[in-house]
């Protein structure tokens, strides 16, 4: 009998690969921060030993949540600026108040206010895009969660970078500082075609090509976005970064709302990938993603929140069940995106556009234990005829209990193991006064 870190015996295992899969009275064998054995309960028992044996027996367990596009400090002004277009309320708002507040310690605190609510709603990994990434790797290091932290880059001037170049030489010294951490990687993440020229964008096609890193850009958010360039210089920006060859298998293109025929075939010609944020471009009528099109034609679509300030939460559960439904109406089509494709895109295919599909996504022998564990005895989750269903159409975030990364506890019993809860509000509160104010002045 193998003595190992944590055995996890639980009523159903939903491992994601393979596909469709529900595994019943299954165990986790846990040990060094990887799976060990995925198996039969009475098999579990009597092949491994432990001191930390955890009994789930309401609970389905599954890979944790792949949240591929956020902008983690700004949940810090989740609230601002609500029910106004894209560009009024970043350009009149968002971007008044960060010129104001921002800095390193804005980004802790509304990191760590993202994390804590992230870890609580079953988000085991994030993808971020804003200012001082290298605080935001401090905070997901301090607290343990994965994090795939964007190398932002800009042409106009902030509190961090003064110019695209400085952004970019100030993104590489990162890469290299965090590049052996377990926990983080870090693309690149040009904010918008919108927001970087030329020269900046082909050097990042460059730099990512040499150092085999994903590129993190919005793209095609709105038809704003997509007439203001073909008005300004006679493309529509997707043709545009194809000419500067930034369209290709490294591509992380976030919303893509405004996608026409062909530029569904190059993006799956490609094996470039998408980041669907159904609830964020819902509330900001951004437009809706052709989802069932672009997996249809065998695009990598994945999911994110995208900013709490314009969502207004960072729930994963949430977005798989927009994305669900409202992809059956674009596509008037009921089975347009069934259950266990919602869930593949909060899990595996999130872990394929950051390039971690080999670490994270699915729970087979080998990966991370970075593991979710839902409560489905809840009356609203019952009758229960299949969990994946219960999952994506009527559970919620408070029935997620427990979280591990790499084979820590994170959440226990919906205790968050790494946070000073007391602390995080005292935090918060003191932002939403100077932010309170700051509105309306």
């Amino acid at each position: 009998m193998q003595t190992i870190d944590t055995l996890i015996h639980a009523r159903w295992i939903i491992p994601i690969e393979p596909a469709n899969v529900v595994f019943e009275n299954y165990s986790l064998a846990i040990h060094d921060g990887k799976i060990l054995g995925l198996l039969p309960m009475e098999l579990a028992i009597l092949s491994y030993q432990s001191d930390n044996v955890i009994e789930l027996k309401t609970h389905a367990l599954t890979a944790g949540f792949v949240n591929a596009h956020t902008h983690a400090a700004m949940t810090l002004m989740r609230g601002i600026a609500d029910d106004l277009p894209l560009m009024d309320w970043l350009q009149n708002h968002i971007w008044v108040l960060e010129s104001k507040w921002m800095s390193e310690e804005f980004v802790r605190d509304g990191t760590d206010l993202a994390i804590a609510e992230m870890l609580r709603g079953g988000t085991t990994c994030f993808n971020d895009m804003y200012f001082f990434p290298e605080v935001a790797a401090q905070q997901a290091i301090k607290h343990g969660i994965r994090a795939s932290l964007g190398l932002i880059v800009i042409d106009f001037p902030s509190i961090w970078a003064e110019n695209s170049d400085e952004y970019i030489e100030k993104g590489l010294v990162l890469h290299h500082e965090l590049h052996a951490n377990e926990l983080i990687s870090t693309p690149f993440a040009p904010h918008a075609p919108y927001t970087v020229s030329d020269e900046p964008l082909k050097r990042i096609n460059d730099l990512a090509q040499d150092l085999k890193l994903p590129v993190h850009i919005h793209l095609h958010e709105t038809a704003h976005e997509v007439e203001s360039a073909f008005a300004e210089n006679g493309q529509r920006p997707m043709q545009r970064l194809h000419d500067l060859g930034l369209i290709n298998d490294s591509l992380i293109a976030v919303h893509a709302t405004q996608l026409n025929d062909e530029e569904i075939k190059l993006l799956a010609d490609v094996g470039a990938s998408i980041v669907h944020c159904p609830e964020s471009n819902l509330k900001l009528a951004s437009g809706f993603c052709p989802v069932a099109k672009c997996l249809k034609a065998g695009i990598n679509v994945a999911l994110g929140t995208d900013g709490a300030a314009s969502n207004n939460d960072l729930d994963m559960l949430g977005e798989m069940r927009t994305a669900a439904l409202i992809g059956k109406a674009v596509a008037n089509d009921a089975s347009a995106i069934p259950a266990m494709t919602a869930l593949r895109m909060a899990t595996i295919n999130g872990a394929k556009a950051l390039g971690l599909e080999q670490k994270i996504g699915s729970l087979e022998i080998g990966k991370a234990a970075d593991i979710i564990a839902i409560d489905l005895s809840d009356l609203e989750t019952q009758p229960l005829y299949c969990p994946i269903s219960q999952i994506v159409y009527a559970a919620s975030r408070h029935q997620i209990t427990d979280v591990w990364v790499a084979g820590e506890h994170l959440l226990k019993s919906r205790h968050l193991t790494t946070f000073d809860l007391k602390e995080l509000k005292t935090n918060v509160e003191k932002w939403c006064v100077r932010l309170a104010q700051s509105t309306q002045a």
